[in-house]
């Protein structure tokens, strides 16, 4: 849902969605290889089709759906010497939350730029080489905005409605049909882009023959209430960002539309959207059901087992950082159709590392084209005879190496970390303590106090800011300064490399002088002069600690906790609770002579809904009967 974007040309990228992207050469037989010149590996494509086209040409329109309600399209069709050509071809849309066309966005976010000075953007094609790639292999590109936004007509009526789900199935009719069209339909975009993809693929559409979902969710209230804890910040920016898209923001009208009549008129409509800055907090619990936000209802896990029956040939991507990235394995982990997982190095939007982000667009503009190619195409290119998953390491930042496996998560050894005690810093309250692979913990009553900072915070650079515009770039700043204020557990310095791959699990024994407390878990990577690197995190809010069954079925066996009204439970101020919670997975190398630490916060103040005005005093237990610890899957060496 949040927008997915590459930084080009500065603020350019924010709202432009990731899309990662006929005579063709003749079809090789399955099991050819590079001996006759063609190559088709992760990252690798050369040889099985060919750029015969050097320009494409670009159309818009108004598409009219079954209730009257008109839907704005850009259809960018492939050309020779600026001609389209008219032979059918295979079609690849998206169904953008956002502007269709990111023209206007680039001049609202470069206000300081002439006009004369900013690029020519025409569509999505003419933003994104990626797609501009498949264009000159000869695919069809277009793009829809979804009703309720840009210059297309109607009422938003909510994240994934049954409306916008509904306009996917009679978009995908339409493609299909059209002289243009050969009558395969694929879906790429990332973020919400990628959500409605499998939203459309539960319809089974005839037409509709591969997607290829980007940095998309399985669960939206995990995505906004992950633990029970509200990501305020992240929504607010959100919803700001797309009012203002819907309402003050002109999209580029559609052709004919020259003094941009009907776009006012939409836009008026627009007017009475539906308000995710007052829905959302008011669906605090997993239960919440109302007509227009059932948790249950809307969204991909409410039409999962639909997806399931359709089994539309999907390759889920990801990266490290983004936001969904557990959605990603749990949408390898249950999907039913032919299928393949990608994770890279890399956030949901930008990152400082330019050479990442080159290799984000090298390695997506591949696969895709390999993807499509066999699902659109019939070029038996291989793209199934190899590993289903591929995944980046990350072996210091700015450092990487990919790696295959057949399943996720890959073959690891469970290593448990305990809490131990340690040395109390000069900072009031605060507990510097050990972390330590010991058989067995103290005995005793050894605890850790700890009255709750409420200032401490992983930043405004976050994975969370990064995924809705909030910040340009991922930058996690040096933890250190942040862990001073917070519960802290590190090793001595690593005597050899710590490769960790998969879902981190913590389990904490706690206390509390409230009734309830959110726990920040971070892991972190600390260098010799006291730098502490963010790797990843989870959080939980105490009374949400209850596990159960995860309605989608296989968990990976994690803690899955329901949030319904019923399994709310208080924590208790004299009696050590047990709390479970998983990590957003990772690959990443803890380096030799460095440490690894677990930090406890118990607010994130830029990041998580505060809603407790007296802080809390905690206590972390670390007793053998109490065993505070964090359990990593650890490759075998």
């Amino acid at each position: 849902m949040p927008v997915a974007s590459r930084f080009r040309a500065g603020p350019l990228a924010l709202f432009l969605a990731i899309a990662q992207v006929a005579c063709e050469t003749a079809v090789p037989e399955p099991g050819e290889s590079a001996l006759d010149g063609r190559i088709s590996e992760f990252g690798r494509y050369e040889g099985y089709s060919q750029a015969r086209f050097d320009s494409w040409v670009t159309s818009s329109r108004y598409l009219e759906m079954r209730d009257g309600v008109r839907l704005a399209i850009d259809v960018t069709r492939p050309a020779v010497n600026g001609a389209a050509v008219d032979e059918p071809l295979p079609v690849l849309w998206t169904h953008s939350r956002y502007h269709r066309n990111p023209g206007a966005v680039v001049r609202m976010f470069n206000p300081d730029v002439p006009p004369e000075d900013l690029p020519v953007i025409r569509s999505m094609v003419d933003a994104q080489e990626d797609l501009a790639e498949l264009v000159r292999h000869g695919y069809v590109v277009a793009a829809v905005g979804v009703r309720g936004s840009g210059a297309s007509f109607g009422r938003y009526e909510g994240l994934f409605s049954e409306a916008e789900t509904d306009d996917a199935v009679e978009i995908i009719e339409w493609l299909a049909s059209q002289p243009w069209s050969d009558g395969n339909v694929g879906m790429f975009g990332g973020s919400y882009l990628g959500i409605t993809q499998y939203m459309a693929a539960s319809r089974k559409p005839e037409a509709l023959k591969a997607i290829f979902p980007n940095v998309a969710a399985l669960d939206i209230y995990d995505l906004l209430y992950p633990g029970g804890v509200y990501r305020d910040d992240m929504m607010d920016h959100w919803g700001d960002l797309t009012r203002d898209l819907d309402t003050n923001v002109p999209a580029p009208p559609v052709d004919g539309d020259v003094e941009g009549v009907l776009l006012r008129q939409a836009m008026e409509e627009h007017e009475q959207n539906w308000d995710v800055q007052v829905e959302y907090p008011a669906g605090r619990l997993r239960d919440y059901d109302e007509p227009q936000l059932s948790w249950m209802e809307h969204g991909p896990t409410g039409v999962l087992d639909d997806v399931r029956e359709a089994a539309v040939p999907a390759y889920h991507w990801n990266g490290w950082y983004d936001v969904f990235v557990l959605d990603a394995t749990l949408w390898y982990a249950n999907y039913a159709g032919p299928q393949k997982l990608g994770i890279g190095a890399w956030s949901h939007g930008g990152m400082p590392d330019s050479l990442l982000m080159a290799e984000r667009l090298r390695i997506g503009t591949v696969e895709q084209h390999r993807w499509f190619d066999y699902w659109l195409k019939g070029i038996q290119n291989g793209v199934l005879d190899e590993p289903s998953v591929h995944y980046a390491i990350m072996v210091d930042p700015g450092d990487w190496r990919w790696v295959s496996a057949d399943a996720w998560p890959p073959s690891s050894v469970s290593r448990t970390f305990r809490f131990a005690g340690g040395s109390t810093r000069s900072v009031a309250s605060v507990n510097d303590g050990g972390l330590t692979e010991m058989d067995e913990a103290p005995g005793g009553d050894a605890y850790d106090e700890y009255d709750v900072d409420l200032t401490t915070t992983t930043g405004t650079a976050t994975r969370w800011d990064n995924a809705v515009g909030g910040a340009p770039l991922m930058r996690y700043p040096d933890l250190g300064p942040n862990d001073a204020k917070a519960l802290t557990y590190t090793t001595e310095p690593l005597a050899r490399d710590l490769t960790v791959t998969g879902h981190p699990v913590a389990t904490l024994y706690v206390t509390s002088s409230a009734d309830d407390a959110d726990f920040f878990v971070l892991l972190e990577e600390v260098y010799p002069d006291g730098r502490s690197r963010y790797v990843t995190e989870g959080v939980l809010r105490a009374s949400h600690r209850a596990t159960g069954e995860a309605p989608w079925g296989d968990n990976l066996g994690l803690p899955f906790q329901r949030s319904f009204a019923e399994d709310l439970v208080p924590l208790l101020s004299d009696e050590p609770t047990e709390l479970v919670m998983d990590l957003h997975p990772t690959s990443t190398v803890f380096n030799a002579g460095n440490r690894v630490r677990v930090t406890i916060m118990g607010a994130d103040a830029d990041n998580a809904e505060e809603r407790f005005a007296t802080p809390p005093r905690i206590r972390v237990y670390r007793t053998a009967e109490h065993p505070s610890r964090i359990v990593l899957p650890v490759a075998e060496q």
